[in-house]
C-alpha cells in the first residue's frame, strides 16, 4: 500500500510538471493571442490600434460617412460656425468641413498605405541583399544611400514636386523613393546581426540556396523591425504629405487634405472661422499619435527576441 501511495504521488507530481501553464495556452490561435495581449498588456497600443481602426473605417467609407460631396458647395452657408446641420461648420465656399475631413481621411489613407508599401519593398530589396551579401556591393550601395541621405528631404520633395508638378501619385512616388533609401539602412542593420548567427552559417555549410537562407532564415528574423518600421512609415508620410500639402505642392485643390486645409483655408479665415484652423490639426494630431502607439506594441509583441517568460505568451 505504501509503494502504491508512492507511486501515485510521483505520478501526480511528474503531471503537474508537465502540465502547461495557463498563461503558456494560446487564446485562439496566434492572432487571437496577439490581440489578447494587446489589449491586456498593451494599453497605449490598443488605444492605437483603435484609432488605427477608426481611420481605416472612416477612409474607406467616406462616401456614406460624409453628409455631402467633399466640394459640395452651399454659398449662402459661407462661414458658417458648427451647428447641428454643419457639425464643423462650413469654408468661406459653403463647403461642410466634417465632409472634407471625412474624404481627407481616404485621400490620406490611399497615400499613407501606398508610400508605406513600396518604400518597405525598396528597403527590404536594397538592406536584404546589401547585408547580406557584403563586400563591394556592401560599400558601394551604402555610400550611395549615404550620399542621397546628404541632401534634405524637403529639398528634395520640392525639387521633384516642382519638375512632376503637385498631385496624388506624385507625392506617392517621391516619398516612396525618399523614405525607401533612407529605411534601407535600418533593415541592412539587423541583416548583418542576424546573419552573425550559428544557424546561418550551418546552413550556408550544407548547401543551402542563398534563396532559401534569405526567405526562410533572414526575412523571418528581421520581420518585428520591418514592421515598426512599416507603421512608423504610415505615420510620416501622413505628415510629409500634410507638410507638401500645407505649401501647395501636395494634392491640388479642390481635393481635400488635412495640410492643405490647414494652409488655404485655415491661415485665411483663422480669425474669423477659427474652427478651420483648429479642425484639421487635432485630425493630423491623434492619427499620427495613434498610428506610432501601435507599431510600438506591434514590435514589442512581435520580437522573437521576447518570446518565453515574461514575452511572448505571458497573459500578465
Amino acid at each position: 500500500m505504501v509503494s502504491v501511495s508512492t507511486t501515485n504521488n510521483d505520478d501526480s507530481a511528474v503531471h503537474e510538471k508537465i502540465a502547461p501553464e495557463p498563461q503558456a495556452i494560446q487564446r485562439g490561435g496566434p492572432i487571437g493571442n496577439f490581440f489578447y495581449r494587446l489589449f491586456t498588456e498593451k494599453y497605449m497600443g490598443a488605444f492605437g490600434f483603435i484609432i488605427f481602426i477608426i481611420l481605416l473605417f472612416v477612409g474607406i467609407f467616406a462616401q456614406y460617412i460624409a453628409p455631402e460631396g467633399y466640394n459640395t458647395i452651399h454659398p449662402i452657408d459661407r462661414l458658417q460656425a458648427p451647428s447641428a446641420n454643419y457639425w464643423l461648420g462650413t469654408d468661406q465656399l459653403g463647403r461642410d468641413v466634417f465632409s472634407r475631413i471625412v474624404h481627407g481621411a481616404q485621400f490620406s489613407i490611399i497615400i499613407a498605405f501606398s508610400v508605406s508599401a513600396i518604400s518597405i519593398v525598396i528597403s527590404v530589396a536594397l538592406g536584404v541583399t546589401s547585408g547580406y551579401f557584403g563586400g563591394r556591393f556592401d560599400m558601394w550601395s551604402q555610400r550611395s544611400v549615404d550620399a542621397w541621405m546628404s541632401f534634405p528631404d524637403l529639398i528634395i520633395l520640392i525639387v521633384v514636386i516642382s519638375v512632376l508638378g503637385p498631385g496624388m501619385w506624385q507625392v506617392i512616388f517621391v516619398l516612396s523613393l525618399l523614405y525607401g533609401i533612407a529605411g534601407s539602412r535600418i533593415v541592412r542593420g539587423a541583416v548583418v546581426s542576424v546573419k552573425e548567427n550559428v544557424y546561418i552559417t550551418a546552413s550556408q555549410s550544407i548547401g543551402t540556396s542563398t534563396f532559401r537562407i534569405l526567405t526562410r532564415h533572414i526575412l523571418p528574423n528581421v520581420m518585428a523591425p520591418i514592421i515598426v518600421l512599416f507603421t512608423t512609415r504610415l505615420a510620416a508620410v501622413i505628415i510629409a504629405e500634410s507638410g507638401l500639402s500645407f505649401l501647395g505642392l501636395g494634392v491640388p485643390p479642390p481635393e481635400p487634405s488635412w495640410g492643405g486645409m490647414l494652409s488655404l483655408d485655415g491661415r485665411s479665415y483663422m480669425f474669423l472661422a477659427p474652427w478651420l484652423a483648429i479642425v484639421p490639426g487635432p485630425a493630423i494630431t491623434i492619427v499620427v499619435y495613434g498610428i506610432n502607439m501601435f507599431g510600438d506594441a506591434m514590435r514589442d509583441l512581435l520580437d522573437p527576441r521576447l518570446r518565453g517568460g515574461g514575452g511572448r505568451y505571458s497573459g500578465k
